[in-house]
């Protein structure tokens, strides 16, 4: 069967990495046809818009997509890519592996563990009012009269809205995860003893929910307060199997979880809704090194390894997630970030071979 597949190249080392990601799963034989768009900084200059419609327009044709990193110009007013994809395609879980791979010396080998992250909700939904703005006055004026908060005139504010609906739909995401991907517990993150209302709602949803046995299957469940999480994670990683977190907690355990395991170089990620998937890697767009070839394209091309996993291309898959262990452990072909000296292209091009062998 053939799948079409919309392949955005990104901003900075997005298209170094992106190249090299196309070559290996070519190579890898999952029977692709590519449909390319654009979006980011290259798409603002041709269309007007760092999300022009068309790319839009291509994801829902095709219903997955692979992407490299974009950018977000700082302090510009624009909108994140990322987020406005997340909110336009409802990708309400991101789905973040950080596994211990051959040939990387980590502090702890014996890491395995998911990262599923509410998506669209908390404070990364975007709703915020500027310091000094009419809005921010007539918040502040509403806060006062409902319940008596005092906001500083000089506060920029964001609100941290999160849904029974939403924390439902990814605590039911996050066992079904791990009863398809044979892991055996969920371990939900949380600051529900400040912020009882919000994280307070998250944690009693995600309790009614795990006690669902169609929902729970044989999967265990706990809950640890984020503070704890957090050192437990840098103390003992191995602990964990699948971690369900709302938007920001989500977003900063990811990478400490990149850290674990060797860096933001290795870590593929996924953005899925019930209609729509789109893989990336969890780095940034690295423009201080684009065009120089230094760029680790691993973390894209084992996205796109989860990419082939959702189209149900399963030995595919496999073959690409195979030579990438090859390679790392060969421990000859890897880029600066690994202590090596070759460039992405060449790390591409060993994974490639390797897949195809």
């Amino acid at each position: 069967m053939t799948h079409r597949v919309t392949i955005i190249p990104g901003d900075g080392i997005g298209p170094e990495v992106t190249a090299a990601t196309r070559s290996v799963l070519d190579a890898a034989q999952g029977d692709i046809e590519w449909v390319d768009a654009v979006a980011g900084a290259d798409a603002l200059q041709t269309h007007g818009s760092l999300l022009p419609d068309s790319a839009l327009d291509a994801i829902r044709e095709c219903r997955v997509a692979i992407k490299g990193p974009i950018a977000t110009p700082v302090g510009t007013g624009f909108r994140s890519v990322n987020v406005a994809l997340r909110q336009e395609l409802d990708l309400f879980a991101a789905v973040r592996p950080a596994r211990a791979l051959p040939g990387v010396p980590i502090r702890h080998p014996e890491t395995n563990l998911v990262v599923v992250r509410e998506n669209t909700e908390d404070l990364y939904q975007g709703i915020e009012f500027e310091r000094g703005s009419p809005e921010a006055a007539a918040l502040r004026e509403k806060l006062h009269t409902l319940a008596g908060f005092e906001v500083r005139e000089d506060a920029g504010i964001t609100l941290k809205p999160i849904s029974v609906a939403g924390a439902r739909r990814i605590v039911r995401f996050a066992f079904e995860y791990a009863r398809a991907n044979g892991r055996h517990k969920v371990t939900l993150g949380h600051k529900s003893n400040v912020m009882r209302y919000s994280d307070g709602l998250f944690l009693k949803t995600f309790l009614e929910t795990a006690e669902d046995p169609v929902v729970r299957g044989d999967i265990g469940f706990e809950d640890i307060q984020i503070d704890h999480l957090s050192m437990s994670l840098a103390w003992e990683p191995e602990a964990f199997d699948v971690l369900v977190l709302p938007n920001l907690y989500g977003d900063i355990l990811s990478d400490l979880c990149a850290g674990l395991v060797g860096g933001l170089g290795l870590i593929p990620g996924a953005n899925i809704g019930w209609e729509y998937a789109v893989f990336e890697p969890v780095h940034g767009s690295a423009p201080d090194i684009a065009d120089l070839g230094l760029a680790n394209p691993i973390a894209m091309i084992l996205s796109g390894a989860m990419m082939l996993h959702h189209l149900r291309e399963r030995a595919a898959a496999e073959r690409v997630e195979r030579a990438v262990d090859a390679v790392l452990a060969a421990g000859i072909v890897r880029t600066p970030d690994l202590g090596g000296t070759s460039s992405t292209d060449e790390v591409g091009r060993a994974i490639a071979e390797a897949t195809a062998a």
